[in-house]
């Protein structure tokens, strides 16, 4: 048998995501997860705000060596996350850590108070 840190989870969701839809779902925010967002590309991003351009990434491992660490995987959350923002979202990018400690959970509130709904933000016309 492989040593852990080898083993692949496989369409398993990390303690930090079900943490944070725990929150999320504590607070009354909607939110939908593991969605394929940008055309033509594989990759999903862990939450999306309902109703906003906002996306929420857990980044796992990043005290173990996981794939978010290492060079490929660094490079590939780059090309993701800049897409995201040239497709018009914005994405927030937490650890396990942050997540379980509330960290996360207090900017989002945070963030999502000084947003206001959508609909009436000044400015160009967003799209989600």
């Amino acid at each position: 048998m492989a040593p852990q840190k080898y083993l692949r989870r496989t369409n398993a969701l990390s303690r930090g995501e079900d943490s944070l839809a725990a929150q999320l779902d504590a607070e009354g925010v909607p939110y939908e997860r593991e969605l394929r967002l940008i055309p033509k590309r594989r990759f999903r991003f862990d939450f999306q705000l309902t109703g906003t351009d906002l996306i929420v990434e857990v980044e796992g491992g990043t005290w173990s060596g996981g794939r978010h660490t290492s060079g490929v995987g660094f490079r590939n959350d780059c090309i993701k996350y800049n897409l995201a923002l040239q497709h018009g979202y914005r994405v927030l990018r937490y650890t396990t850590d942050m997540v379980t400690k509330g960290d996360c959970m207090r900017q989002l509130r945070e963030i999502l108070q000084l947003d206001g709904p959508l609909e009436a933000r000044e400015g160009p016309e967003w799209t989600v």
